[in-house]
């Protein structure tokens, strides 16, 4: 009876650790299969971590290399793209000025109209004047040919008389005709542009800067706009077509066409009538004119002063004194205007006198 219980309580025993061993080992049968999950979850983290690093590098040098293109073309593609620009801002600047013209031009060219339709309206009238003349001189001719038939002279010689007088007004009416055609002065210019005479910057006055004369584009005002030096050798005469300098004195030094000997010189300035402002108080009144000697950098030799009389016509002729020297370069030299404080505006200056024979 005794040992059947330490039968069973040593089997119980020696049952304990193999319950233990299998629970044991079953539990470590377990963990494994726990642990297996968070392995593989850590292999894609750190796959997907390496896969951004890679892309990042690419992108890092393909910017790198990107960047390293563009400082290299950049400058040359740059002025390419300037030149075009300006190409094509030149050609709508140019297409636009065309289309639009500012109020003040606008103003002129109607004033110019109106100059030029009383001009014709002037020629008109003269043509008429001439046509009432030549009935007159009919209705003369006819009185003396019907009187000299009464006086019973020779009908041979009242027609010659009679023809003699109709030629002697037509001679005169082609000189009239013709003088109204040619122009007033008569003397060769020495400083037209046109001829080959230029204006020496270098010894010339600064221009008159006016912030209402300006080119626009779309409607903004971005340069001012000045006539040159030059516009006073060249023979276009119209309201605003003059070169203005600051205030009341200038000078301008202008290299002749050809050398010659000074015998004269011309203003020329529009009238009143003309003038869109009314006035020419711009005008310049007192100049004087100077040779210079060595190419337009030697010595000034004193040719004369005058004054120009704005009341008087508006192209006024002065005699030079005499020099016995050929000068190729004239100095112009404004001395006063007819009182506006701003500005002095030159229309045309004519040197006359007599060339150098090359031959």
């Amino acid at each position: 009876m005794s040992g059947r219980p330490n039968s069973r309580g040593s089997s119980r025993l020696f049952r304990a650790p193999s319950e233990d061993a299998s629970s044991g080992s079953s539990g470590s049968a377990v963990l494994p299969q726990q642990e297996n999950p968070d392995a593989s979850g850590l292999t894609r983290s750190w796959k997907a971590v390496m896969g951004m690093v890679f892309i990042l590098t690419l992108l890092l040098l393909g910017f790198i290399n990107h960047m390293k293109l563009k400082e290299k073309a950049f400058p040359q593609k740059s002025r390419q793209i300037y030149a075009v620009i300006a190409e094509y801002g030149s050609r709508l600047y140019n297409y636009q000025a065309r289309l639009r013209m500012p109020k003040e031009q606008l103003e002129l060219l109607k004033k110019e109209s109106q100059t030029l339709e009383n001009n014709f309206r002037e020629i008109l009238f003269l043509i008429e004047q001439i046509d009432v003349l030549k009935a007159l001189l009919r209705d003369m001719r006819d009185g003396l040919h019907n009187y000299s038939w009464n006086a019973d002279i020779d009908p041979a010689e009242g027609w010659n008389h009679t023809e003699v007088i109709d030629e002697e007004m037509s001679n005169l009416v082609n000189y009239i005709l013709k003088k109204l055609r040619e122009d007033q002065v008569q003397m060769a210019d020495y400083a037209l542009k046109s001829a080959g005479a230029s204006v020496v910057e270098a010894g010339t006055s600064e221009s008159y800067k006016n912030n209402k004369a300006k080119l626009y584009w779309h409607g903004i005002g971005f340069l001012n706009y000045e006539m040159p030096p030059d516009i006073i050798l060249q023979p276009d005469v119209h309201p605003g077509k003059c070169w203005a300098f600051p205030g009341s004195q200038g000078h301008a030094l202008i290299k002749l066409a050809r050398k010659i000997i000074p015998t004269a010189v011309t203003m020329e300035h529009i009238s009143e009538k003309v003038s869109p402002s009314g006035n020419i108080s711009s005008a310049p009144k007192e100049f004087s004119v100077y040779g210079v000697l060595k190419q337009c950098e030697g010595e000034e030799i004193f040719l004369g002063q005058f004054v120009y009389n704005k009341t008087g016509t508006t192209v006024q002729t002065f005699a030079l004194q005499h020099v016995p020297e050929f000068l190729l370069c004239v100095k112009l030299k404004i001395l006063s205007n007819w009182g506006h404080p701003n500005y002095t505006c030159l229309y045309r200056f004519r040197v006359h006198g007599t060339p150098k024979d090359d031959s």
